[in-house]
Order: structure tokens, then sequence, then C-alpha cells
């Protein structure tokens, strides 16, 4: 028996559907006035298809209702992250992981509801589609990319991938402290073989390395990426050989002076007060890898205290402020939709070093901070004089960690970390052989050695989360704020005065306006383009390190 109604107002149908007695087996047939018709054997029907009458505005109300509650299970697992980075109990891994693979299950699920697809689809054949506007194109651009990318996936996998982050992370901690690759070695060769079905699974036909690369950077590939690396170490290369033969080096013992962690703590408070990081609506906490979490209102910060190593956490703090605004200073008109979220990780890193590098370690930000930091600081460093004080901040020497390296040799460490995945995707080189090539890219681009595969193969925590294709964003982000920095003072000639003053507002308004604001609404190659008016390039990088260091090194 087929039950047919006509549909007017979508309430009435409602109700009398509720009343309906229907037998297993029966059809429900909606027919709607504009004579489309759908079916389905529920004796309560789903939402959309209770009001297929719906118009096509409120059809894309409950797809960014749907897509709302997707980013609040994401905003769920952040926070568990952010959790299991501070302070879970120590012997709390397993069980984490459990919740990790639970969460991830339940949002793979809400990611691949097929009325997500349904309702991308009606829209799409609604004759009031051309009347889209371009906010809502983009958001039905991204629901639907992530609704193709999602569907692509086993759910068997995804939680398979959840659950074994959590193993890997911890037992990359572990091997790590041990300085034992060897026990490492079994969990990151399965993580990478889970992100290579990964990839598989998302595009068959795309080289598996491009695929992951898109997750991170939308659009991006290896080969543009090769390149623009290329060019970086052909520019970089020879600017550190001079640098490291200038005869006016710094002197940077007094970097190692004991600077207690309470004062450390005041200075990363006060600093991230000076660049506007709202700590009302975040917070600056503690672990070995600093990182950022969260979304508008609650954006958590880390950074980690050496107390012979101020300048550590000192610019670990403005590296994750950066962060932090971002996402502080999306347009809060677009919560919770697709669109209202970060365009890249590059962007994102291009926002961190900019706070970091470009303003936190420019002469004219010490010229009115220096007086702040002695008086917090208290007679630790009074005899160092201010000129001294900039160059050891802005000292450049190779050397073996990442996360503590200078300006110049830091994207050398990411452009390694690049060509190694690139190669491990392709099966150039095996997770066998990972310690020796690091070993040898590390003497061949930076001329240091590498005494242990703690400070070598295992001192990052990426492979462990399986995040590969996250590095390249690094460099990108210094390609990107380069070029903002080369637009910024052609509209903004006051800029170097306002650094100097410590007014970093007008700035920030200024970053706010033309890249966190814009937020997803373009790519991030296109978003740069249209900031710019130029195509991505390393020429504006490469020349504000040229610029830079020759006048502090005196070449």
């Amino acid at each position: 028996m087929i039950l047919v109604f006509l549909v007017y107002p979508a309430k009435i149908f409602y109700r009398i559907a509720q009343g309906i007695n229907n037998k297993k087996g029966q059809r429900i047939v909606i027919k709607s006035q504009n004579k489309n018709s759908y079916t389905c054997n529920s004796p309560l029907l789903p939402y959309h298809q209770r009001l297929y009458g719906m118009t096509i505005q409120e059809d894309y109300d409950l797809l960014l209702e749907k897509s709302k509650k997707i980013i609040i299970y994401q905003m769920i697992q952040a926070q568990l992250g952010w959790d299991f980075e501070t302070y879970m109990p120590s012997k709390g891994g397993q069980q984490r992981s459990m919740q990790f693979a639970t969460l991830a299950k339940d949002v793979h699920k809400l990611s691949t509801d097929p009325e997500i697809g349904n309702l991308i689809q009606k829209i799409k054949d609604d004759p009031e589609y051309s009347s889209f506007s371009k906010i809502q194109n983009r958001n039905l651009y991204l629901i639907q990319r992530d609704y193709d990318r999602e569907t692509k996936l086993p759910v068997d996998l995804v939680e398979e991938i959840a659950r074994h982050q959590v193993i890997a992370i911890e037992t990359w901690k572990k091997a790590k402290a041990a300085k034992d690759y060897e026990i490492f070695k079994p969990e990151l060769k399965k993580a990478l073989d889970l992100q290579k079905k990964r990839a598989h699974y998302l595009n068959p036909d795309k080289h598996p390395y491009d695929v992951l690369l898109d997750i991170y950077e939308p659009n991006m590939t290896s080969a543009t990426i090769t390149k623009l690396f290329n060019e970086l170490k052909d520019g970089l290369v020879p600017l550190i050989k001079k640098i490291q033969s200038a005869p006016n080096q710094p002197d940077t013992s007094f970097l190692t002076r004991t600077c207690p962690t309470p004062i450390q703590e005041e200075l990363a408070t006060d600093l991230s007060n000076v660049v506007h990081y709202d700590l009302e609506r975040g917070r600056i906490d503690t672990t070995e890898h600093p990182f950022t979490t969260g979304y508008y209102q609650d954006v958590r910060i880390t950074t980690h205290y050496y107390e012979n190593e101020f300048d550590n956490a000192l610019f670990s703090t403005m590296h994750e402020a950066g962060h932090a605004i971002y996402e502080q200073n999306l347009d809060e008109k677009f919560m919770y939709q697709p669109l209202g979220q970060a365009a890249s990780l590059g962007l994102h890193e291009s926002q961190s070093r900019f706070f970091e590098n470009i303003i936190g370690r420019s002469p004219e930000f010490w010229e009115y901070y220096m007086p702040k930091f002695k008086e917090l600081t208290g007679d630790i460093f009074v005899d160092i004089e201010d000129k001294a004080f900039l160059h050891a901040i802005n000292h450049v020497k190779p050397s073996k960690i990442r996360v503590t390296s200078d300006e110049v040799t830091y994207s050398l460490h990411v452009i390694i970390r690049f060509e190694i995945e690139r190669d491990l995707s392709e099966g150039k080189i095996t997770v066998e052989e990972l310690p020796s090539i690091w070993n040898q890219k590390y003497k061949e681009y930076l001329g240091v050695d590498i005494e242990d595969d703690s400070e070598g193969v295992m001192q990052d925590t990426h492979w462990a989360a399986g995040l590969f294709g996250y590095f390249p964003t690094y460099a990108l982000g210094n390609i990107y704020n380069a070029h903002m920095l080369h637009v910024i003072r052609k509209e903004m000639p006051n800029y170097d005065d306002l650094v100097r003053k410590g007014e970093i507002k007008p700035i920030l308004d200024w970053l706010t306006k033309k890249v966190h604001q814009p937020a997803s609404l373009y790519d991030p190659a296109d978003l740069m383009e249209r900031i710019t008016n130029v195509p991505i390039n390393t020429k504006y990088f490469i020349d504000y390190c040229v610029k830079k260091y020759s006048q502090l090194y005196g070449f």
C-alpha cells in the first residue's frame, strides 16, 4: 500500500505523518507543491523528508545545523587533546585512546550522514540555487568537500587511526626518553601505513602525498612545494654561510643565565597582553611541545619553561599567541559555519611566526619592550645592553632542533622533513632507513652532527600523531608572512613607529581584516593573492632575511 499526501505547509504534513500507524514494509510517498516526490519506509520520516516542502533557505539552514553539530564534536575532541597533553594522568593513555576512537567514530558517522548528501544535491537542483550568495556557495563547497572525504573513508579505518594516534604518541614519548628509535619504529610504520590507506581511499588516482597535503593546505601540491623549497634553499644556504663568516658575531652567553620560572610566567602573561591575546578567552599552560588549541571564545596555548633558556619560553609564547590571535579574531558571524575556520595551517603558521619573529624579534619591538623586560627580570639582565640583547636573540646558528632554531635556518629544518615525508609516501625510502637519512640531511643542509635519535628523527611528535603533510605548512608560513609584511609596509608607512611604541592594535586590525576575518572564504593561495596581488613566491622572505641579518651581522 502506498500512502500519498499532497504537502502544502510542511507543518501540517508533519502532524498528519505523526498520526499514521504505518506498518512495516509500507512506503510513504511525499509529494510537494512542485511535484517532486520522496519515499521512505520509516513510520517517523527523517527531518528533511518530513519537511520536503521547505524553501532552499530552510534546506541550507538545516545543512548548517548539521555542520554545526560536527564542529561542536570536533571542539570536544580538541579539548580532550588539550587535556591529554597537559593534565591527564600518566597512566590514562589507553583509556583516552578509546575515548578518542569513540568520538572519531561518532564524528565520522555525523559527517557521513546521507541527509547531508541529499540536502546538498537538493539545494543544487533547486531553481533558486543561482541566487545563492558567495558565502552560501563557499559553505556549500566546504561541506561537500568534507562530506566527499568522509564518505570515502571506512569507519573502522577512522577508528583505528584515532586509537593508534594515542598509542603512537605515548610510545614516542617513551622512545624519545630512552633515546631508542627501535621502540618507536613499529608504531611509526603503522602510522605511515594508516595514512597511506587514508590517502588511497580519499583519492586512489592522486599522488598520496598530495592527498595528505590538501588536508592541511588546500589545493597545494608537492610539485609546487618542491619548487618553493628549492628556491628557499638556494637563497638561504648562501646567506647562512655569509652570516657564519661575518666578523660581527653576537655574545649569547647571557641567554643561559638562570631566569626562574615564575619570572618567565610573568613575561609570558605580559607579552600576551602586549600582542592582544585575550586571556579571558584563553589560558597559558606548560607542555613538552608547545601548541595552541581552541575555537573563538576558548583558545588555549601552552609553552615550556627552561630556567637556563629563558628565550625559549619567551618566543614560544609569542608564537603560540599568534596562533591563538588568529582563532580569537575570526568573524563571529561565521561561528559554527564551515567557512568560519582558519584558511589553512600555512596561514595559521604565518600568524604565529609574524608575532614571534617579524614583530617579536624586531629591533623596533625591543626598543619598546626592553624597559619592561628588565623591570620584570630584576637584576638578571641589568648589565646587558639593548643592542647586544637584540643581536643575541637573533643569532643565527645551525642547530639540531627545529623548535629552538633561528629565523633563518628554521625553514631548512622543515625542508628536510618535507623531503623525507615525500620520499616515504613514494616508497623511495623506508621507515627503517629514517635515522640515517635524517642524520645525513642534517649534515648536508645544516652542517650539524646528530648524536642520538631523540634529537634526530624522534624530536617531533607529528609523525607519531599521523600528521604526514603537516610539516611543509611551517615554512609556507614564513613565505606568507613576508608577503604580508611587504604589503603592510606599503599600506601602513608608520608600521615601524607603531611597533616602536608598542602599538600593536592597528597592525592586528590590518591582519584581522585581511587574514583572520576572511577565514576560509578563499583557498590559501587565492587569499594570499588577494592580499598581495602577486602569486606566492619566496622573494619577499629571502629579501627580508638578507636585509635584517646583513644589518645585524654587518656585511
